[in-house]
């Protein structure tokens, strides 16, 4: 009997490639509790910031754009955390990479 082999794509990957993603699914949990307490935490002070924001919005009349990007600093953080959990990127998230935005205040 002729035992077939299993190919991903047009490469075969090498027996480390492997290894290596066992080790980085096997980081993915300390990573997942250590950023996710801190983006829970970071979690209530982006409400409290929407909130302060809002009120500012409402009074001034115009919106405040520091408290704007610092709330985009959450939400990229997330974005990639969330993405690193479900395996769509190895780009951990932070504190294990560094801090970044990728939207721009409109």
């Amino acid at each position: 009997m002729v035992k077939k082999e299993k190919r991903r794509g047009s490469s075969k990957l090498p027996e480390i490639s492997h290894s290596a993603e066992r080790i980085e699914a096997l980081l993915r949990i300390p990573i997942a509790i250590i950023s996710g307490l801190i983006l829970g935490l970071w979690w209530n002070l982006t409400c409290i910031l929407m909130i302060i924001n809002w009120f500012m919005t409402l009074l001034s009349g115009e919106r405040n754009k520091s408290l704007a990007l610092f709330c985009e600093y959450f939400n990229t953080e997330v974005y990639k955390f969330i993405r690193y959990m479900t395996f769509m990127s190895n780009k951990r998230p932070f504190p294990f990479s560094r801090i970044e935005w990728i939207s721009r205040f409109e």
